[in-house]
């Protein structure tokens, strides 16, 4: 991948042109009592109930096909790391009263005036990740959030944690903004490889059992093409960036993406009103590998839209993507989130999340286990399958149902793996809106392959995502079975 900043310096764009910290006013009456309207997602005065549209964030390239360059928006600059000592620390007159305010932006952006009780707003961005490009309002109130939540729990109590069970409760869910990048991306794609297409399927006689044949035909394969990517959002606080610790279950939050960011509004401190908020504290340098990563996947995807005759699948040797232009943007999602602290023997403990999408619903969880009672009646599943099965006294024409044997297992990591939802995941790959256009191609007929014993292309990795497995493959590895592993797989697919 080409490093498009190579002896040049990003463009910096100032997204907060025009705005003033102080006091943000009622266009109607003057009154500074502002905050946002969930149900219409406009700005509303407390005082005269007036509500006003908010202002699109500035300072975009609207047309990603002709992005060139690293283009930053203001509020994405490098985090200085000084800041928290002097610059984090602002003071105010205000201008109704002509008393001093200090707002602590590393706590919050917004504070009343002791004296006259109008609010005042920092606005402008600094350089301590506080203030970001741009923000995307709640739409989802706190009573759907909790009625969501509550369906997603209920679910999974049988099997749950007794102490969970007993103190769960929505009433303490919060609404916050969490820091993401936003990222647009223009680039060039090149894949080279082969595919393979299905030409026959039958059985034949081998012993006792009827073995599965495949015949098909092989192809070089290659495209090529420019691909835009629109709003890649990747998190930027280190600590919700790792979704590999035992301790929090940081991949549900990143599994309730994506979000409509084409809707985000420029930044207005009154959209924290109520709400709390984490200050970003990654810079652009830290997330670029993995927003290569990324859009490396996304370009693979995009590919296979135009590689459905290849129905046995495709493996590329070579992937090649060049970045002609990308577009940073720091933003303030909005979540309503559920937390329990799970204490485990010897002091250990857990973080569990069940956390809402503000703006889609889009609901994802780790519910604790009472793992002593799944394993009691996975056990006894287990022995009643065993039963079945020899009692049956099945002969060599129905040995397929030998499999009920793992009954039990099946049904222990089924349960396990869809109360913790360890593999839920943001499906970046999918999920995120790109087009392609100027698409050559290549296809040229090799030979064809008889006998084949394997239902999919050996090396086939067309459906790759970097660093991840699917559900199935985990599943295959752990049973040994990859009917056992992708069929698991689907039951939990199927309930979430």
């Amino acid at each position: 991948m080409s490093d498009i900043n190579a002896g040049n310096e990003p463009i910096i764009v100032k997204t907060d042109e025009g705005a003033k910290d102080g006091q943000n006013k009622c266009p109607k009456c003057g009154a500074t009592d502002i905050s946002l309207s969930a149900k219409t997602g406009k700005l509303r005065c407390e005082f005269c109930r007036h509500e006003f549209e908010p202002q699109k964030v500035a300072g975009s390239e609207t047309n990603i096909s002709e992005l060139e360059g690293h283009v930053i928006g203001s509020g994405a600059q490098n985090i200085v790391a000084d800041t928290d000592k002097e610059e984090s620390i602002l003071t105010f007159k205000c201008s109704s009263c002509a008393a001093d305010v200090i707002i602590n932006t590393n706590e919050a952006t917004h504070a009343r005036c002791h004296w006259c009780r109008n609010t005042l707003s920092v606005n402008q961005q600094i350089p301590n990740g506080a203030v970001p490009d741009m923000i995307l309002p709640f739409s989802i109130n706190k009573d759907t959030a909790q009625n969501e939540i509550q369906r997603f729990v209920g679910k999974r109590k049988f099997f749950a944690n007794p102490t969970f069970t007993q103190e769960f409760t929505t009433d303490n869910i919060m609404g916050v903004y969490l820091p993401y990048m936003v990222v647009d991306i223009n680039a060039h794609t090149k894949l080279t490889g082969q595919g393979e297409k299905l030409i026959r399927r039958y059985t034949r006689k081998k012993g006792d059992n009827n073995v599965t044949y495949y015949d098909a035909d092989l192809y070089d394969v290659s495209r090529d093409f420019d691909i835009a990517v629109h709003g890649l959002t990747v998190e930027s606080s280190a600590d919700k960036l790792n979704n590999s610790s035992s301790a929090i279950t940081n991949n549900v939050i990143n599994s309730i993406m994506p979000f409509d960011i084409e809707n985000s509004v420029k930044w207005d401190a009154n959209y924290l009103k109520g709400y709390t908020s984490e200050k970003r504290d990654t810079n652009v340098d830290q997330l670029q590998s993995l927003v290569d990563t990324q859009a490396k996947d996304i370009a693979r995807h995009k590919a296979n839209e135009d590689l459905k005759e290849y129905d046995r699948g495709v493996a590329w040797s070579s992937e090649n993507l060049d970045i002609k232009g990308q577009q940073w943007k720091a933003a303030y999602l909005p979540v309503w989130l559920y937390s329990y602290q799970q204490v485990k023997s010897g002091g250990k403990s857990i973080l569990h999340y069940v956390a809402v999408n503000a703006r889609t619903k889009e609901t994802m969880g780790s519910v604790p286990l009472n793992v002593a009672k799944l394993l009691a009646v996975s056990a006894i599943l287990e022995v009643i399958s065993i039963l079945v099965v020899i009692m049956a006294a099945i002969d060599a024409g129905e040995a397929d149902l030998w499999p009920l044997i793992f009954s039990g297992f099946v049904f222990f990591i089924v349960t396990a793996i869809r109360y913790r939802n360890g593999n839920a995941r943001h499906k970046h790959e999918l999920e995120t809106k790109s087009t392609i256009s100027n698409l050559q191609r290549y296809d040229k007929f090799v030979v064809r392959r008889n006998g084949l014993r394997n239902a999919t292309m050996k090396g086939a990795n067309n459906a790759r995502v970097s660093g991840h497995q699917s559900g199935a493959e985990v599943l295959n590895t752990l049973t040994g079975n990859s009917q056992i592993g992708t069929f698991i797989s689907k039951q939990i697919d199927k309930d979430n």
